[in-house]
């Protein structure tokens, strides 16, 4: 029979449930603070059996370096750190407490590892973007196995020049693109190959990065700037395009996309407002966007500081970092460039359409899908999905517990030690050669945003 008579039972098998069931529940995981907090592993990740633990160097301590170290943390068994390069100071006294890495495996700069003999099996990048490129390639002349941040760089001629390494050097490049991992895109993508949808017609994505996240890493933070790091829809949405890619299963063909910065300028700050939320703002206590309230009443997104451990001290710590750092500047007098709203259409092989949108003003985060079929659709939103059924009405109902990124920064993790362990690459989802395409959309999207045409993908 052809897929479009797979029944439901099949569905159901397919995520992983039992005729009659309507629920499947993951196993239950916490969200982790990636400096400090208590960790609680993945009972899934507890079984992987390895003969000796992965040894890894980690160049870069702030949020996604401790998110990937943390697993060392929970399974030393499968993954010891042994040495880490970081320039901040703090950053590197923490981060070589933690995992007990002794004076002369810690590094200031990136380069000072490379100046030692090969000391680990793996290095995991988590620099800052535009510092992606040089130690991949020197960890690849040199041997070791790489755990690679994304973006894998702000430059299409160095994604390029980096996959062309990985495969002459046959060392492993596992890209963090960490959706791959999430159970909600997994159970997605066994829908999809089930046939129970019958042929993928469309798919509708949309990213809400939630307005004072937007404001903290896309106005203010690292990345407020698309010339000095990144564009925001590689920095942010790569992850995006690349689990769009990995569901549909097919190349893309051409993308067309529209964007622009919107409200965090100059011509909308309201009269009153100073260079500083901390200047004497007539307004602060009416913006929504007041670093005051953001960082110092609320104290959220405060990991930013680097906090001091007397926490007696920590306000007046924070308030300081308010009128020294871009973090206390007015979002509408920042040097930002980054659109806050951004819309990409896409198609695939196949007549499959994709829309996708990225979107700062919503009080909200965690992604939304919409998988659209011949046979039946699913709505979703990265905690649980529905699946309906176009011939008998009935619905399948999937659910998790979830964090950020769906549970998937250490399944990641797991399946890259066991890939080193076993010098397969295969165990990997994510690539740097099934990686790389999602890079290359972004690149083009960018493209097409800034002339106004689609863009045909090579």
């Amino acid at each position: 029979m052809p897929k479009q008579s797979i029944s439901r039972r099949n569905l159901l098998k397919a995520l992983g449930l039992t005729a009659g069931a309507t629920v499947l529940s993951s196993d239950h995981w916490a969200a982790y603070n990636p400096f400090d907090e208590a960790i609680e592993g993945l009972d899934e990740l507890r079984s992987i059996d390895i003969d000796q633990p992965i040894t890894a160097i980690t160049l870069g301590a702030g949020n996604r370096g401790n998110v990937y170290g943390n697993y060392a943390v929970q399974y030393p068994n499968q993954l010891k750190i042994v040495g880490v390069a970081e320039p901040i100071a703090i950053r590197n006294e923490r981060y070589a407490k933690k995992h007990q890495i002794p004076d002369a495996a810690r590094f200031t700069t990136w380069e000072q590892v490379f100046a030692k003999p090969k000391m680990a099996d793996a290095i995991i990048i988590t620099t800052p973007d535009d510092l992606h490129f040089g130690p991949c390639m020197k960890a690849l002349d040199m041997g070791y196995h790489v755990l690679l941040e994304k973006p894998i760089s702000p430059s299409e001629k160095e994604c390029k020049q980096i996959l062309e390494k990985a495969k002459k050097s046959g060392k492993i490049v596992a890209v963090c693109h960490v959706l791959r991992y999430a159970p909600y895109f997994i159970a997605l993508k066994s829908i999809i190959e089930s046939g129970v949808l019958g042929k993928l017609v469309s798919v509708q994505h949309f990213e809400p990065i939630e307005h004072i996240h937007m404001s903290h890493s896309f106005v203010r933070g690292n990345w407020h700037n698309s010339r000095q790091t990144a564009p925001i829809i590689l920095a942010k949405s790569c992850h995006d395009l690349d689990i769009l890619r990995w569901l549909v299963g097919v190349p893309s063909q051409q993308i067309h996309a529209l964007g622009n910065l919107s409200w965090f300028h100059s011509g909308n700050a309201p009269q009153g407002s100073t260079a500083r939320c901390t200047d004497g703002c007539t307004v602060e206590k009416s913006c929504p966007y007041s670093a005051l309230k953001i960082y110092y009443r609320d104290r959220t997104y405060n990991y930013v500081f680097d906090l001091p451990e007397d926490k007696a001290a920590q306000p007046e710590f924070v308030l300081q970092q308010l009128k020294t750092t871009n973090y206390g500047r007015c979002v509408y007098k920042m040097d930002n460039d980054q659109p806050d709203h951004y819309t990409c259409n896409i198609s695939f092989d196949g007549q499959v359409t994709v829309s996708f949108s990225m979107e700062a003003f919503t009080s909200y985060h965690g992604r939304r899908t919409r998988l659209m079929g011949s046979l039946g659709d699913v709505v979703g939103d990265m905690t649980s999905f529905v699946h309906t059924d176009f011939l008998t009405g009935k619905k399948t109902e999937w659910k998790q517990s979830t964090d950020g990124h769906g549970g998937g920064d250490w399944r990641l993790v797991g399946n890259f030690i066991q890939a080193v362990s076993k010098n397969d690459p295969s165990l990997l989802t994510s690539t740097i050669d099934a990686s790389i395409e999602s890079h290359l959309m972004a690149f083009a999207a960018e493209k097409s945003r800034m002339s106004g045409n689609a863009v045909k993908m090579r």
